[in-house]
């Protein structure tokens, strides 16, 4: 009798049974996570070494101070603004071209280049570094997003003429060697945490959330596409009545 009640004991429920089997998969998947932000890191740290002899590898343009702002007293001052929105292209040649299509023929064209945007959520944030005097240059901008479906906040730099254009060889003097070990295992454990399934465990156990982009948005009048396709209608007939 005595035995029996001990078996009775020791057997296990199903949902019991299927419960510690998935806690056994989330304490694996929590040690495969953390153990790729480690090799992470550790990819990162690596430290870089000089060449020996540097070579060039294309070019490189980006902006810089016209020569009116240079001489000026507020130098320092706009320095400091581009190199918050500064931007980067690179190319192989120094006429940064691209192949586009016109009349049933390919024909090159010329890069634009912009300088950068400051999304709401980098205006906010105090280590983004922007004092009251830097944020009177900027312009407060909405733009309907169709992928998110809301309109998003950015700040638009007012002044642009203030910065020009530069091309440089883009020259390569240091290497970051490449250990295989911890490649060949950061690959393994990547391929594993960015599976479907395995990505929304990491998201629901660990961040809290099974899918971040599911969130409610407002959808109200003015955020919604319609009233924006509105707004923009009656902005071109607003201008094509003052050109009269």
């Amino acid at each position: 009798m005595e035995n029996n009640n001990l078996l009775f004991h020791r057997l296990r429920s199903v949902r019991s049974r299927q419960r510690t089997g998935k806690k056994d998969v989330e304490k694996q998947i929590r040690k495969k996570y953390k153990r790729s932000k480690e090799l992470w890191h550790l990819r990162r740290n690596i430290p870089w070494i000089p060449l020996e002899k540097p070579y060039q590898r294309g070019f490189v343009r980006f902006f810089v101070l016209n020569d009116d702002v240079k001489r000026s007293e507020d130098a320092d001052f706009f320095e400091g603004i581009l190199k918050k929105i500064n931007t980067f292209m690179y190319s192989e040649s120094r006429l940064f071209l691209k192949k586009r299509k016109k009349f049933g023929r390919r024909i090159y064209v010329e890069k634009p280049q912009k300088l950068n945007t400051i999304s709401f959520y980098a205006w906010t944030d105090p280590k983004f570094g922007l004092i009251p005097r830097e944020r009177q240059y900027f312009l407060r901008k909405e733009e309907y997003n169709p992928f998110r479906k809301r309109s998003e906040t950015y700040y638009e730099f007012l002044e642009p003429w203030r910065f020009a254009l530069r091309i440089r060889p883009n020259m390569i003097t240091h290497y970051k060697p490449v250990d295989l070990d911890l490649e060949n295992e950061y690959a393994e454990l990547k391929a594993y945490v960015e599976q479907h399934k395995i990505a929304g465990i990491i998201r629901k156990k660990i961040y809290g959330k099974s899918n971040a982009w599911k969130r409610e948005y407002e959808t109200d009048l003015i955020k919604s596409r319609k009233y924006a396709n509105c707004i923009r209608s009656a902005t071109e007939i607003a201008d094509y009545f003052e050109d009269l």
